[in-house]
């Protein structure tokens, strides 16, 4: 059911590095974001995939992970990403991707979830490194990337204190506890 497969497609940031995400899965996901609406049916992303241990050491020496756990540097290695998909906004055909960019990169998590899968939509980027690394043409604008792999975390979903935090946080467990809004108080009148 589609309510079960949103509620598992949470922000999962560690993973058994050891569990590979194939290429052709990749490709599928990608596939998915191909059948997703486009504004004004431009189709402008494209997507760099990665899925080797030396290209994601690349990426991930890119990314900074959860923000709001400070104390946090990222996923240690072994619980690293195996695989990225790298979200690019072809300028020649468009230039603003933000309604395509969210569509197609909840897609994709979706499709990876369903395929046993997890992961993490990633905006906090080194962009100009991470464009030199994977020599990427100053024609496309990197948008995200999301990284890819077998979970090890247990995410849950708790309502929002009384104080309203909407921080998430880890507790002794390492249970990763993300606060989410009542209904009610997301629906006006």
């Amino acid at each position: 059911m589609l309510r079960d497969l949103i509620a598992r497609s949470r922000s999962y940031r560690r993973f058994d590095e050891s569990v590979p995400v194939p290429m052709e899965t990749l490709k599928k996901l990608v596939g998915l974001a191909r059948l997703s609406p486009s504004a004004s049916n431009k189709q402008p992303l494209k997507f760099r995939l990665v899925n080797d241990p030396d290209t994601n050491a690349k990426v991930f020496s890119c990314l900074a992970w959860a923000g709001y756990l400070t104390d946090w540097k990222g996923p240690a290695e072994g619980e690293r990403p195996a695989a990225y998909v790298v979200m690019l906004g072809d300028t020649v055909l468009s230039n603003g991707f933000a309604t395509d960019e969210g569509i197609m990169a909840q897609s994709m998590m979706l499709g990876a979830v369903e395929a046993g899968f997890g992961g993490c939509m990633l905006g906090a980027i080194n962009r100009p490194r991470l464009r030199e690394l994977l020599e990427i043409p100053e024609r496309y604008e990197i948008l995200l990337v999301l990284a890819l792999g077998k979970p090890v975390e247990t995410v849950v979903i708790d309502p929002v204190d009384e104080d309203g935090s909407i921080k998430y946080w880890r507790d002794a467990q390492q249970v990763h506890h993300v606060p989410k809004r009542s209904l009610d108080e997301l629906i006006l009148g």
